[in-house]
């Protein structure tokens, strides 16, 4: 799918999924703001709330041209599309761990690595 979205779409159209994606991102860290990986896991619509979101990202993502991705390869856009299809689809499911680097870490990098390219798009 991600090969098949046309680059042609007017660039408003491109970074309006780029601004859905830092959105999601900030949601993803504001429902992870909590002490620990446990207090995570006790508040499970929190955690289905991030992980709705994660799938968001990545769907987002497949929206993202080709061409406009090879102008942010600081942004591992195969992961996140990739992250996606696990949570989406349930593939071996998602270990909770790996949900808490995405809250701590992957989802806040990400959000910083697409303010920049929406700040290098005319």
């Amino acid at each position: 799918m991600s090969s098949e979205t046309p680059s042609s779409l007017p660039e408003r159209d491109l970074k309006l999924y780029l601004r859905d994606m830092v959105e999601f991102c900030e949601r993803v860290a504001d429902y992870g703001a909590v002490p620990d990986l446990a207090a995570l896991l006790s508040d499970r619509m929190r955690y289905d709330a991030i992980l709705r979101n994660v799938e968001l990202i990545g769907e987002a993502a497949t929206h993202v041209p080709l061409d406009l991705r090879a102008q942010a390869p600081e942004i591992s856009w195969r992961q996140v599309i990739g992250t996606r299809n696990r949570v989406a689809h349930g593939y071996l499911g998602i270990e909770a761990e790996t949900v808490w680097i995405i809250v701590r870490e992957r989802a806040p990098e990400l959000r910083q690595q697409l303010l920049a390219l929406l700040a290098r798009l005319p």
